[in-house]
């Protein structure tokens, strides 16, 4: 089990030279900013952007997300859905021949949910989360969707690119839907349980069709065991990375914690990657707000990280 660092953007020195001093070997972009003209990316960038985190001595494990315009009309059956299915394709191909061996995105047309922030420990501020005021909030495309019209989208779209995915010899996994509620402005949230995972699995089996395991996303389901979740996914060899945070609750509210105030037992979750014999590393995702930190959150991304060196170290010296 390894560490490593996400949520940036650019392959800038300060996050790379950051990365490397707080002890992470592993780094994936969220939605890496690159060219995308076309709707597609590059080859040559896409090596660029890998050299770049090579010269640190860490590894580009990931990358997590492209422009949701990159593919809304496959997730929505809209007009340019060939045009789009061909385009990330080439996408996918290059992301694979640039020597990245995961892809993580998701299947949220309305993008991330949150509503008024709450204040946690000490007065920091993290995201919160209240299906009733969501429920208020207008459409957010042109009209209501069914939501078996959009599990209909997501297996074309999962029978076509898998095989491309197991040519090229790269994973791809899905991040649950945030908030996982029945819908947001319209459009159904169908990857929103332990149930819906397992379906998503099925509709084409291959270590290629996986998942990106946002633990905090997962904690978020409603009446679902997120330990029974790490374990079966785990023991399937289907959790490609994990997103290790913590929220103080399930839907249909919650708000976001520091990594060792939520409700989820953390070094009981740590203790069951370790157990089934997890290879993949954990990123902290997302942080609060604290006192004079960085917009990116330096001081509480660096603690989180630190949390999580510790447990992998404790359960590893206790499996000793």
């Amino acid at each position: 089990m390894r560490v490593g660092f996400g949520q940036f953007r650019e392959a800038t020195p300060e996050y790379l030279r950051f990365s490397a001093q707080f002890g992470a070997t592993d780094v994936l972009f969220n939605n890496a900013n690159l060219p995308g003209a076309g709707g597609r990316w590059q080859l040559h960038d896409l090596v660029r952007l890998r050299l770049s985190v090579e010269q640190h001595g860490l590894k580009l494990s990931a990358l997590e997300n492209v422009p949701t315009t990159f593919y809304d009309h496959i997730m929505l059956a809209g007009p340019k859905r060939d045009e789009q299915i061909e385009n990330m394709i080439f996408t996918v191909r290059n992301i694979a021949r640039a020597e990245i061996p995961i892809f993580g995105y998701n299947w949220m047309p309305s993008s991330v949910w949150r509503t008024t922030p709450e204040a946690i420990r000490g007065g920091s501020i993290a995201t919160a989360f209240d299906y009733d005021h969501a429920l208020q909030m207008p459409l957010t495309h042109d009209r209501e969707y069914i939501e078996e019209e959009v599990w209909e989208n997501l297996e074309y779209w999962i029978k076509i690119i898998t095989p491309i995915a197991e040519e090229e010899g790269i994973r791809l996994g899905i991040h649950p839907c945030d908030p996982p509620v029945p819908v947001l402005g319209g459009v159904p949230q169908i990857l929103r349980s332990f149930a819906s995972y397992k379906r998503l699995i099925e509709i084409y089996p291959s270590d290629s069709n996986a998942i990106e395991f946002c633990q905090g996303t997962f904690s978020e389901m409603e009446g679902d065991d997120i330990y029974e979740m790490i374990q079966y996914f785990g023991e399937r060899h289907k959790i490609m990375y994990v997103h290790f945070r913590n929220v103080s609750g399930q839907v249909p509210k919650f708000h976001e914690e520091f990594v060792n105030t939520g409700y989820v037992d953390m070094h009981r979750a740590m203790s069951i990657y370790h157990d089934f014999g997890f290879d993949g590393f954990f990123i902290d995702d997302h942080v609060p707000q604290t006192y004079q930190d960085t917009e990116w959150g330096h001081r509480g991304r660096a603690f989180a990280n630190g949390y999580i060196q510790g447990l992998i170290e404790a359960v590893q010296k206790a499996g000793a």
